[in-house]
């Protein structure tokens, strides 16, 4: 038996007495603040992160050793314990990303690989929500197993991810050959899957299946409180939902739940009887917000949060993660923690690519235009390398350079997203390099007028309410008596 290998069961052994003594956890925890605290004095080689910057990253951290805390707690599964020392301690927290094949991607390219890849392997769905951003439904657009199973192998292989996220339609909803998400997972054993499930299908087999594997999480979706999910779900979604979470606590996997915030519900779900529920009585370890993307089924600006419920979501999610120690992150306004959009593979900081049922690669999941099918590339003898390499991707990733430095000041980081943010530039990008539309809502926000001006207005309008908190919270520019707003619990 090698060293790491021994290390892992004496985890696996050890964990549930470690979990029972929270004098002990408590100290783990309080170590890991003092490390967070000592390295956030120190210089970060050649980027100068502004100072709100770095306590945005210190705070997050702090809420990732609690959650941390929380999981050992929860006595997971044995399979979950060891894939968690395996992979999320000894592969991502110790050695970092596979280096040599990062090395290698880097001697050619001149820049590091994406850092993970999310991928929707299909389609169908048992649901059919309202605004869906994938438009899913009972049909059968699915990706083939041998091309599913072969982008995993390269991500691993060329890329070195040690992590994969796994969208929709319902991913346990896809077959191909007999084979489903949760084959796929058990195969790739050395990579940690998070994956977005409207958890209907979690029945106890499913549950069980999945404390077997040990390398998957579940994210389960709500819109709020049963009237409001059942409402953009179907009738009884909201019980599923709320049972799937029970059978998941009872065969030790650790799940999160994914918020989809609206102009109806953004006060909703971060609302503190809310957080308590699902955190607290049904043991959600960690929490991922997506604001509504006008794409997808009956695309609408009428329901994204307007610029006031955006700003004051950042005010009160980092309030929950400051007060609570829980890890909620916001793709919108936490650009803070990422050095802003991390889509379309970017070139630093852990950057990704998406790609769909029909092969179609895109910059992210919510910029549904695609320069290249995977399928096309592998059919020409190509490599998820050629990929990256497309103009589109490379244009985008020099615009994320561009923005991020600002020539040589920081570009506000609140507004991280090109297509939501930024709409004007994104559809001048979209004209220099013209990329496919991926479906026909994609085509008809492309050519709607009214939608185009839509954005552009929001992002003008965000653009005031955050550029100054931005230059007085995050950049410091003006003096401790003229600073306003400094914290965003106030």
């Amino acid at each position: 038996m090698d060293r790491g290998h021994f290390a892992e069961e004496a985890l696996v052994h050890a964990w549930p007495i470690f979990a029972q003594i929270a004098p002990l956890r408590s100290a783990a925890v309080r170590a890991g603040e003092a490390y967070i605290h000592l390295a956030q004095k120190r210089p970060h080689g050649k980027e100068h992160y502004p100072p709100g910057v770095l306590e945005d990253r210190a705070c997050m951290g702090q809420a990732i050793l609690h959650t941390a805390e929380r999981l050992l707690a929860y006595d997971p599964a044995p399979a979950v314990r060891r894939a968690a020392f395996r992979i999320l301690v000894q592969r991502i927290l110790l050695e970092g990303v596979d280096r040599r094949a990062a090395e290698r991607f880097r001697t050619t390219r001149g820049t590091y690989p994406p850092g993970f890849l999310t991928i929707s392997p299909g389609k169908a769905c048992n649901l059919q929500c309202i605004g869906c951003y994938a438009d899913a439904g009972p049909n059968s657009e699915k990706l083939d197993w041998l091309t599913f199973d072969r982008v995993l192998e390269e991500a691993e292989a060329l890329w070195g991810v040690p992590f994969i996220v796994i969208s929709g339609g319902e991913p346990l909803a896809y077959r191909s050959e007999g084979k489903g998400i949760l084959d796929a997972a058990e195969k790739h054993h050395d990579v940690f899957f998070l994956m977005y499930t409207n958890g209907t299908l979690i029945d106890d087999r499913v549950a069980a299946r999945m404390a077997e594997i040990g390398n998957l999480t579940p994210a389960l979706s709500v819109e709020g409180w049963r009237e409001r999910t059942d409402a953009r779900r179907g009738a009884g979604v909201f019980d599923k939902v709320v049972a799937a979470m029970g059978r998941l606590r009872a065969a030790g996997v650790p799940f999160g739940v994914s918020l989809t915030a609206t102009r109806e519900n953004a006060e909703e779900i971060l609302s503190d009887d809310f957080i308590d529920f699902f955190f607290e009585e049904q043991g959600a370890l960690y929490g991922w917000i997506f604001h509504y993307m006008p794409i997808g089924r009956r695309f609408t600006l009428d329901l994204m949060p307007t610029p006031e419920q955006r700003l004051w979501m950042w005010r009160r999610s980092w309030q929950i993660i400051r007060e609570r120690r829980i890890f909620l992150a916001d793709f919108w306004n936490h650009g803070t923690l990422s050095d802003g959009c991390i889509s379309a593979g970017r070139s630093s900081g852990g950057g990704y690519m998406y790609i769909d049922w029909n092969g179609a690669v895109s910059p992210c999941v919510f910029v549904p235009y695609s320069p290249v099918n995977v399928k096309e590339i592998y059919a020409r003898g190509g490599t998820l390398n050629d990929i990256w390499g497309e103009p589109f991707f490379d244009g985008l990733r020099a615009w994320q350079e561009r923005y991020r430095h600002d020539n040589g000041k920081h570009g506000n980081w609140l507004m991280p997203c090109p297509i939501r943010d930024h709409h004007r530039e994104f559809r001048r990008l979209l004209a220099q390099f013209e990329p496919e539309p991926t479906d026909h809502n994609a085509r008809e926000a492309l050519l709607d007028e009214s939608y185009a001006q839509g954005m552009a207005d929001y992002d003008e309008r965000y653009r005031a309410l955050s550029d100054p908190i931005w230059k007085q919270r995050y950049l410091r520019l003006q003096s401790e008596g003229e600073r306003q707003d400094r914290s965003p619990s106030s």
